[in-house]
């Protein structure tokens, strides 16, 4: 759960409904939207006030990485997976700002030397964009 004003994300762990337990992470202020990495461990969400990224293991209940997006006010909707040929698994967000698409390296074990760095910007058409999809067939 993203308390978007405060920085804060909130892990609930509903294994026991009766017994929730929250872990709060500290992560940036202005917290929007976001998705998960290609293994599904990794969610990413944008603090896209401050044009950033925060990472969160959700295996391990932490903030891994809190990266500059590479562009100006990030909005990545779930964000977009896509296998790189050169940097492996990426997330991929665009920019309400402007025409920035950054591509996030996802791999912290394939692909050490790119977890959690922007590995490359596209230029995008226009002076922002919403969200970024993916298509199976492409």
């Amino acid at each position: 759960v993203n308390v978007k004003e405060t920085g804060h994300i909130l892990m609930v762990n509903y294994e026991d409904v009766k017994n929730l337990k929250v872990t709060a992470i500290e992560a940036e202020r202005f917290l929007h939207d976001g998705g998960f990495d290609s293994s599904g461990r990794y969610f990413l969400v944008a603090a896209n006030a401050r044009d950033k990224v925060a990472v969160v293991d959700t295996k391990d209940n932490k903030l891994v990485a809190l990266i500059e997006s590479g562009g100006i006010k990030p909005h990545p909707g779930r964000g977009a997976n896509i296998v790189h040929p050169e940097f492996g698994p990426v997330w991929v967000t665009s920019h309400l700002g402007d025409e920035i698409v950054s591509l996030i390296g996802t791999d912290p074990e394939g692909h050490p030397e790119n977890a959690w760095k922007v590995v490359q910007t596209l230029e995008g058409q226009g002076g922002g964009s919403l969200f970024v999809k993916t298509h199976p067939k492409s």
